[in-house]
């Protein structure tokens, strides 16, 4: 039997934020099992313990959506390193990823992370195809400070500035457009796409990857952090803002980010649900 514990991520009461699967002692998981497990728990992403392979670093964490191993993403290493914290490490540690190692934070009042993983701007998506994705008129898209950009530090995502709060509410994706966009850009993986609105230092978001099997993400860690780095850059000032994210399918989470520069800080709450053995 495995034992595993979840958490749901970037929130300070249970059944609210991201939900998250934790095996904390995985070496002894067959391979060829992991992506069956994160299948099975049809989380945003599962993730699985290892020792570290420096000896200087804390634990070495593999992540898992429903359908893929991906090399980062946010909600699982804040939930990961809260994790950790509770079986007795840290606060302070390194976890590795396959984006290289990660210095966290964690402690009872949450956990942060912080990555210099260089903002790549991979393509600008035809504002047409992200507005068909998602289910909006071109005219709700705001493009006085950008146009829709496929960017990744890490993980890709295509960022998108709407008008209005109500546009943002009003987002239904359209699975054939996210083929589309997936098939015009590879470079993006699953075509995720990362709404926003902005009002000074509040920004309300949504993600949604259906084609990850993730029709909607209540928390993304990873997209918060590359937008972080991409605002920082377009602004060219320091960032300091706090996301809010989940409200429209009823699991608040607040990520809290700062950006300067290449170093982009993501932090936030996590709080264990449940745990159990995976027979």
């Amino acid at each position: 039997m495995h034992r595993y514990f979840v958490y749901d991520v970037f929130t300070e009461t249970r059944f609210g934020g991201n939900q998250l699967a934790v095996f904390p002692e995985a070496e002894s998981i067959p391979e060829a099992e992991l992506q069956s497990i994160a299948a099975e728990f049809n989380f945003s992403e599962v993730t699985f313990v290892y020792p570290p392979e420096n000896r200087d670093h804390t634990a070495r964490l593999r992540i898992f959506t429903p359908t893929m191993e991906v090399p980062f993403a946010g909600h699982p290493t804040i939930g990961s390193a809260k994790a950790l914290a509770e079986l007795g490490h840290g606060p302070e540690m390194v976890l590795e990823l396959g984006i290289g190692p990660l210095p966290c934070t964690a402690g009872p009042h949450g956990a942060r992370f912080t990555t210099s993983a260089p903002l790549e701007r991979l393509a600008n998506p035809d504002p047409a195809l992200v507005a068909r994705a998602l289910g909006l008129a071109v005219d709700q898209i705001d493009q006085s400070a950008h146009a829709p950009t496929l960017a990744s530090v890490g993980l890709p995502f295509t960022l998108t500035a709407l008008k209005t709060r109500a546009d943002l509410a009003a987002c239904q994706t359209d699975m054939a457009a996210f083929r589309d966009g997936a098939k015009a850009h590879p470079e993006g993986l699953d075509f995720a796409q990362f709404a926003y609105i902005r009002e000074g230092d509040t920004i309300h978001a949504r993600m949604f990857a259906p084609l990850d099997n993730i029709p909607e993400d209540p928390a993304t860690g990873s997209a918060c952090a590359a937008l972080a780095a991409f605002l920082c850059d377009l602004d060219g000032a320091p960032l300091s803002v706090t996301v809010h994210q989940g409200e429209d399918m009823g699991r608040s989470s607040l990520i809290h980010l700062t950006a300067n520069g290449e170093r982009v800080t993501v932090a936030g709450q996590a709080v264990r649900v449940m745990e159990g053995s995976l027979l």
